[in-house]
């Protein structure tokens, strides 16, 4: 009897074991797991955009490359119905170049460059204060997913990992990024 049991346990622990690495495999790392704050101060789960492409970018009012917004809005009008979702992350930690918070944000975007996609509040995307995402895209894909100014863009395949990643003065609308994105959208058309 005592060695029924023992047995019965060891059977039990090396369950948990293959469940424990199946769990690990099952959860394997994804852009789809973060949630930033809306600029509404609504939660902005970027689980809501699962099995789409996801264009993330940290973005500014106040800099050189705005004008940017106009080709991120662009993007988004020509791939949306198509699968890709546009996630504006606004970010004040360069240059102190996003003096807006919340609904100014939205109202600046839209104002100015027709901005239709989702936007978060102000974040921070470096530092000991980045928003996990961040953390989570320079642990995936190393230096190049660290936003070194406004306007780094990180591009999330339809299971939530990292595709590319654009330095910021590549265009939204290049060639090179509505390639990756066109990839990433025939990958499971």
């Amino acid at each position: 009897m005592l060695l029924t049991r023992r047995m019965t346990v060891a059977a039990m622990m090396a369950c948990a074991a293959c469940f424990a690495s199946f769990s690990a495999y099952a959860e394997k790392p994804s852009g789809f797991q973060f949630t930033f704050d809306g600029f509404d101060g609504k939660p902005l789960p970027l689980d809501r955009f699962r099995d789409r492409a996801v264009l993330v970018v940290n973005t500014a009012s106040e800099c050189g490359f705005t004008g940017q917004y106009a080709g991120l809005e662009e993007l988004w009008q020509d791939y949306g119905d198509k699968g890709l979702t546009v996630v504006g992350v606004p970010s004040n930690n360069f240059g102190g170049q996003e003096p807006l918070k919340g609904e100014q944000i939205k109202h600046f975007c839209k104002l100015n460059y027709g901005v239709t996609f989702p936007l978060a509040d102000r974040t921070d995307v470096i530092g000991r204060n980045a928003h996990p995402f961040y953390r989570w895209a320079l642990e995936q894909a190393g230096q190049k997913a660290r936003p070194r100014w406004n306007f780094h863009k990180i591009l999330l395949d339809r299971d939530g990992g990292i595709a590319a990643t654009f330095a910021t003065p590549v265009e939204p609308t290049s060639t090179k990024v509505r390639g990756a994105i066109e990839k990433v959208l025939e990958a499971r058309s």
